[in-house]
């Protein structure tokens, strides 16, 4: 056997040993998702066992250093680990902004003491975070955000507004993007790291047309941030920012790589003509086209994996996210529709649960294509970094 087989086999044999069966079924709400944190609360034993035993072998985050409590995985072995686990249907132990997006940037941008402050606690689920990027008016205009950090000697003095910050009244932390000289749009940007609990911090919920409360607004009210906080150098975070933006367009995209098959449900909402097929046929073309499309999707997932295994330069991340809101936003509309009057259900009597989420999923999927950076900003991203184009 070769190395690669020998640790696919002992890998098998591990989750089929240690995960438990619990954290082998579909994920049903969001509460089946563990997000870590001071103020996570396990919603059952089986969670919390799931999450540890993968911690002790470094399994959250499997491609970081051990030292940095990562599993210190190869590429092909991190590969081989996201696969076993498909295979049973194991859920992913531990979600973060922290694994996804921070963790990376801390990595390549971070001081070695950041480094072995943070990562531990991210890999170990004890540190949830938020990004603090978007404003009232700086939102596909990023660079012209106006959260101010001045510099008071031993601290940085922090005063501004973000806006639409996942998670934010969860968080523990934040990284946050503030201005640090005026003079200068993206070269006086600078990268910090605030605790959540400091003294001036105000999050504000925003209920959502979905019914939910995923984004807030956040106030900071001189706010004081240790100096050792910054990351990177003063004036130069928004190389940081934007290495970032790759690992979260990276992550949302990846995150969605398996997109059920609508077919089940189209055949039981619509039923069937004399063939066996769905009866209407033009849903029935629509439905073909998006899991085509979904299919091909996976594939060119599959396919950038391997190309970043063997390269150090970034997938193009802005046209597979794209490619992603797209289908995901097509796939809420036929589920919808296929759904009939079930699909416009909000509450009340004569709708199942799976009716009412499918309306709320609908109402959500509106945001696939602006979170993460727009449509239209991904295109502009393609064209000018992608393709190389002209700027007009």
């Amino acid at each position: 056997m070769t190395d690669l087989e020998s640790f696919r086999s002992d890998t098998r044999a591990w989750l089929e040993a240690n995960c438990p069966p619990e954290m082998r079924e579909p994920i049903r709400s969001d509460a089946d998702m563990c997000w870590g944190g001071r103020n996570w609360t396990f919603q059952s034993d089986a969670q919390r066992l799931w999450l540890e035993r993968m911690v002790q072998r470094g399994w959250t985050t499997p491609h970081w250093p051990k030292d940095y409590g990562g599993g210190g995985l190869s590429p092909g072995e991190a590969k081989v680990l996201k696969e076993e686990m498909a295979r049973i249907g194991a859920r992913q132990p531990l979600y973060s902004f922290g694994i996804s997006m921070l963790g990376p940037a801390l990595l390549k941008f971070g001081s070695e003491e950041q480094k072995k402050r943070f990562l531990p606690e991210i890999a170990r689920g004890e540190i949830r975070w938020c990004q603090g990027y978007s404003e009232p008016g700086a939102g596909s205009d990023l660079a012209g955000l106006q959260t101010k950090a001045e510099d008071k000697g031993d601290h940085w003095l922090v005063n501004g507004q973000k806006i639409w910050t996942s998670g934010a009244d969860q968080a523990d932390w934040c990284f946050c993007l503030v201005r640090t000289d005026t003079s200068h749009k993206q070269r006086g940007i600078s990268f910090l790291l605030i605790d959540m609990k400091s003294t001036g911090v105000e999050v504000r919920p925003i209920v959502l047309i979905s019914g939910s409360t995923h984004f807030s607004e956040v106030f900071f009210t001189d706010v004081k941030v240790p100096k050792e906080n910054l990351v990177g150098e003063i004036n130069r975070g928004w190389t940081v920012a934007k290495r970032l933006l790759q690992f979260e367009r990276d992550s949302i995209s990846e995150s969605r790589g398996e997109i059920p098959s609508l077919a089940p449900l189209a055949r039981k909402h619509v039923g069937l003509d004399e063939k066996g097929r769905v009866a209407d046929p033009d849903l029935r073309t629509r439905l073909i086209r998006n899991g085509m499309r979904a299919s091909a999707y996976g594939l060119t997932l599959a396919r950038v994996a391997t190309e970043k295994n063997s390269s150090n330069e970034p997938p193009a991340v802005s046209v597979i996210k794209n490619l992603w809101s797209s289908i995901a936003q097509e796939r809420a509309e036929l589920l919808t529709e296929l759904l009939g009057a079930d699909g416009l259900g909000w509450s009340g009597e004569g709708y199942d649960k799976a009716s009412l989420d499918a309306t709320r999923a609908w109402l959500h999927s509106r945001a696939f294509s602006i979170y993460g950076g727009t449509y239209e900003i991904q295109n502009n991203v393609t064209a000018k970094r992608v393709l190389n184009l002209p700027e007009q």
